[in-house]
């Protein structure tokens, strides 16, 4: 295989390999940003035990959840043209990654908020700190604390994800990878690299998620 393996081809295009490593990077940073934002959101409403707020991320969740991405990603792309809303292919290629990540932020965050003791809370009330208060001193940094193994997975599960957006024109890592193939014909040499590019990023994330979580939970040793 190595024989006939080009690797001066993986030189000459090795600059639009690096526009295409920082596209995924940044765009799956602001996707990072919104599911958690999204999560955080529809975990409060779903644990909140009122009604009018659990049953509307509920529905949220389960929708998404039992959906797959490349649906959401047509219908946000192709689908909400056609109700009169228009974005561009990165603001729908972010959207689309930021709900149906922060689906699965939302009962990651909520398996972490169950596991904490009551009694923490009602300490937090005892002390008179309020509701935004006790989230977040006392309720979020613990859930997102030993949620991180998991937030990991899906942290890791969004940036693969974000090779899908090359389907609507976003030009990022996969895409790169695809213009390499259809000038020159050589989707070994493109797609192998582009695997080497995403293992760097997963070995980053995995470095930087040990980092957070002595952090945030042996800080008191």
């Amino acid at each position: 295989m190595l024989s006939t393996f080009n690797f001066r081809v993986i030189w000459d295009y090795m600059g639009l390999f690096l526009q295409g490593l920082w596209a995924t990077a940044w765009i799956s940073a602001i996707g990072l940003t919104g599911a958690l934002s999204v999560g955080i959101i529809a975990c409060m409403m779903r644990i909140s035990g009122k009604k009018f707020l659990s049953a509307p991320a509920i529905a949220y969740i389960e929708l998404i959840r039992s959906t797959p991405l490349l649906v959401q990603l047509y219908f946000f792309y192709f689908g909400l043209p056609s109700l009169g809303i228009r974005f561009t292919e990165y603001q729908t290629g972010i959207f689309a990654l930021s709900l149906n990540s922060g689906a699965y932020m939302a009962e990651i965050l909520r398996a972490g908020v169950q596991s904490i003791p009551g009694g923490q809370v009602e300490a937090g009330i005892a002390f008179g700190l309020n509701y935004l208060q006790r989230l977040r001193y006392i309720i979020l940094p613990q859930a997102i604390g030993v949620t991180i193994p998991p937030m990991l997975g899906q942290t890791i599960v969004l940036v693969k994800d974000s090779a899908l957006l090359s389907l609507i024109s976003v030009f990022e890592l996969t895409r790169a990878s695809q213009i390499l193939t259809s000038e020159r014909f050589m989707p070994a040499e493109g797609f192998l690299t582009v695997a080497v590019f995403y293992l760097l990023l997963y070995y980053i994330l995995k470095s930087l998620s040990g980092w957070w979580q002595r952090r945030l939970i042996h800080r008191q040793a």
